[in-house]
């Protein structure tokens, strides 16, 4: 009886050996050619009466937005602010299909309700002063995180001075 388990053992040994060895072989997966580039736009095709012109499609523009900065418990804008929000109007007014989220930013002194109230005052007068230049309103929308979205981590004037600011965020 011992001599028919051993040989038992062994047999269920081999199998399990095989399965493992050709069962669970992975087979190789067919290759497939990657889909066609969609992100070329495709150009009518030249015909001989087109020799003399180029055609060119023109390139998606890119919008660079950036923040701007506030004194101390002051939601007016900064006369150092004014130059990078007329940038800013100007590239919103050369791309129109381009909204934007204002959001009002404050540093950690102060009252959670103090800040929120302070952040939204900051992105409102950001808003008001594009909306000035001549930016579409509705384009425009404003929020405020107050003290919650620090850029910058620390507990001294230089954190904070980065701190209090509306970011703008393309949409």
């Amino acid at each position: 009886m011992n001599r028919v388990l051993r040989h038992g053992s062994i047999a269920a040994l081999v199998v399990c050996v095989f399965i493992v060895a050709t069962g669970c072989s992975r087979k190789p997966k067919p290759e497939v050619a990657p889909p066609p580039d969609t992100t070329e736009s495709q150009a009518p095709p030249v015909t001989p009466s087109d020799t003399g012109t180029q055609i060119q499609t023109p390139a998606a523009p890119t919008v660079e937005l950036r923040d701007v900065f506030f004194d101390y418990d002051k939601a007016a804008i900064r006369d150092d602010a004014r130059s990078t929000l007329n940038e800013n109007g100007k590239s919103l007014m050369n791309v129109s299909t381009v909204s934007v989220l204002l959001e009002g930013h404050c540093d950690e002194r102060g009252t959670v309700e103090y800040n929120l109230a302070l952040g939204q005052r900051r992105a409102d007068s950001v808003k008001n002063y594009l909306v000035q230049y001549g930016v579409d309103g509705s384009r425009i929308s404003t929020i405020s995180y107050g003290e919650e979205r620090p850029f910058a981590t620390g507990s001294d004037e230089g954190a904070w001075s980065q701190n209090r600011r509306v970011h703008f965020v393309k949409q």
